[in-house]
């Protein structure tokens, strides 16, 4: 036990082993809430008290203290935590920290989440991978902004069971009145977003009140201790309970002879002869071999890895869920979800993103940000788009049909993550709520008449130039005399030019990121279909980034979409101001403007870049001209 902070030897450790024959049932939980509530002293003090700390990690973290700690020649024991550098010097938990301890009863996966702000996406990651939530509040401050963020979050991802463990009870002078107002102004408001099994602890994770045993100072407090409701909580629904579901990860064929898919099961449970269906596809097959680590099954249940063998030879993929014949997965390419943004760079509606579930891939597209949830208040606000750590209810477009189920129904297949497409860092964590229906109503409609047929009317391949650059650069002067000269040599073009197209189709949108991503969206969807009416479509916008130059190229065939990089310095472009928009931007009447007050995403490798300002005109067409002759499109 500690005294005042200090910590004892410790002759008998509690701590037990681990190995595969431990028939104790093992629970995740995560620690969370406000910047210096206690949560890594919490798990520091679980580590210890377990034994699963060592008296040489004790001494360490007892040298340490005296650099990082905060208890003065008192053992700091957050220190057993946290591991980073920067988290050792600042005081903070940046990553989260997964510990494994145990004690007689259970075993324990705890998860140390930061509790700054900035790092709520670190937080959302424990959440997700959590059954209980232990949410900390520093008892001389109250229930904060930033427990209130946290506690959504858990309501979020599922969560069904919260531990409020009011901490620093040492230093309110282990008073009720302080821990009841506490109580019963996080209850009103955990009923409002669903948590309904709350269980609060008055604590000091400091001097070990109420976390192992009764504390005298408190004894007005009649309930369980902190790590009596660890032991005792009845978990989240056991995922066996679901219907099957496998999520092939990898197909493995060493030879001729076995073809097996890998993948870990999520939920329910599987046997020998079991009908399945392979979905998107909906083939269907029986089960002939379950192999495990250890050699064949005859069934095998969620949170297994296992490789299953088919009767028949059906297409399976990666990414491809495997589930029962009678309770299959639903298969959709539009859904309404909740998501919480993680990027420093706000949600931008219609930008593309890679997009993960389960072991599915795929590009992606919110195509609507229906609100922005408040936290604190939990009122439901207008918005356009998410800010990091916003919470909001969108609709969300995905390239291809998947598989999937909603999150209340099934976690493990009901989640997913958005994806930066150019630096692959997580941006956004969702909960599917519901396939958007009108997916399943509209299809394709293919004509008699195609753009093959039109092509070969025209007598050329239809083909997109994407002309980028500063305003200024050039990029309306150079696209119009390209298409001078194409139409000299008889073919047939379209030129869509940026001020032309916001004087209609775009006349309601500004020069916001969010507008501007819009604009680029309804563009590439035009020029799209006139490349489907055979014509060389010209293209001379800004598009200011890089984002949505791809998402242009990702909509037709890679050999029909070319990018030209006019590249004129700012300067240049500045000098030339054309319109007069340079000297409002400098002047500061003109905002958001590229180059000035707006970023602008050079090209990484254009299939041409032209030397704006170095040139000529006629000369810059020719090298337009001469790459498309060798390429094979004029």
């Amino acid at each position: 036990m500690m005294t005042d902070g200090m910590v004892e030897p410790r002759d008998h450790p509690t701590n037990q082993g681990t190995g595969d024959d431990d028939t104790r049932d093992q629970v995740r939980f995560l620690t969370c809430g406000s910047v210096d509530d206690g949560k890594s002293t919490l798990p520091g003090r679980l580590l210890y008290e377990t034994g699963t700390v060592y008296d040489d990690q004790v001494d360490a973290a007892r040298a340490e203290s005296k650099a990082y700690g905060t208890q003065g020649e008192a053992v700091d024991l957050a220190l057993l935590v946290d591991g980073l550098q920067a988290e050792r010097e600042q005081g903070i938990t940046i990553d989260v920290a997964y510990r494994y301890f145990s004690t007689p009863r259970r075993r324990f996966i705890a998860a140390d989440t930061p509790g700054h702000e900035h790092y709520t996406r670190n937080m959302a990651t424990g959440a997700s991978n959590s059954e209980v939530a232990v949410i900390l509040i520093d008892a001389r401050k109250g229930v904060l902004t930033q427990t209130r963020r946290h506690s959504y979050i858990v309501s979020l991802f599922g969560l069904r069971h919260v531990i409020l463990a009011v901490n620093k009870m040492d230093l309110v002078g282990y008073d009720a009145e302080t821990f009841a107002a506490i109580e019963t102004e996080y209850r009103d408001f955990a009923r409002t977003i669903g948590l309904n099994s709350v269980h609060c602890v008055p604590v000091s994770a400091l001097t070990g009140a109420n976390v192992f045993a009764p504390s005298t100072e408190m004894d007005w407090y009649r309930g369980p201790t902190l790590m009596h409701l660890l032991e005792t909580i009845e978990v989240a629904e056991d995922a066996t309970t679901r219907p099957f579901r496998f999520p092939v990860q990898w197909v493995n064929r060493p030879h001729q002879d076995f073809r097996g898919f890998a993948g870990t099961i999520v939920s329910g449970t599987v046997s020998l002869a079991e009908s399945l269906i392979a979905v998107p596809s909906g083939r269907q097959s029986r089960v002939r071999r379950i192999l495990g680590p250890s050699g064949d099954l005859e069934t095998a249940r969620a949170g297994q890895a296992v490789s299953l063998v088919l009767e028949d030879e059906i297409d399976v993929s990666r990414g491809d869920i495997l589930a029962p014949v009678d309770a299959p997965v639903s298969v959709t390419d539009q859904f309404a979800a909740h998501m919480i943004w993680m990027d420093d760079k706000p949600m931008l509606p219609e930008r593309t993103y890679g997009i993960r579930f389960a072991t599915q891939s795929a590009v992606a597209q919110v195509t609507d940000l229906t609100h922005r949830v408040d936290v604190n208040t939990l009122e439901k606000e207008a918005a356009k788009t998410l800010a990091m750590n916003e919470v909001g209810y969108c609709k969300i477009a995905v390239d291809r049909d998947f598989a999937f189920d909603s999150f209340k129904d099934n976690p493990g297949t009901g989640a997913f993550i958005l994806i930066d497409r150019m630096s692959h860092a997580t941006v956004g964590a969702g909960v599917i709520d519901f396939s958007l229906r009108r997916a399943d109503n509209l299809s394709w409609h293919d004509m008699k008449i195609d753009k093959a047929v039109r092509a070969a009317d025209n007598g050329q391949k239809p083909t997109m130039l994407w002309f980028t650059g500063l305003s200024g650069a050039g990029k309306s002067t150079i696209a119009d005399r390209l298409e001078q000269k194409l139409h000299e040599r008889g073919r047939r073009t379209y030129l869509l030019d940026g001020d032309n197209v916001r004087l209609g189709l775009n006349k309601d949108l500004g020069f916001t990121d969010q507008d501007r991503v819009e604009n680029i969206r309804r563009v590439a969807e035009v020029a799209k279909l006139m490349l489907d009416a055979g014509l060389i479509t010209l293209v001379s916008f800004i598009s200011p980034f890089r984002a949505e130059r791809d998402m242009a190229r990702a909509l037709v065939e890679d050999d029909e979409f070319f990018e030209i990089f006019v590249d004129t310095p700012l300067e240049v472009c500045e000098a030339r101001d054309p319109k007069g928009l340079y000297k409002k931007a400098r002047a500061g009447t003109l905002k958001n403007f590229t180059g000035i007050d707006s970023d602008y995403e050079e090209p990484e490798n254009p299939e041409i870049r032209l030397e704006g300002g170095a040139q000529s005109v006629e000369a810059m067409v020719d090298r337009i001209i001469d790459h498309l002759e060798r390429a094979g499109r004029i």
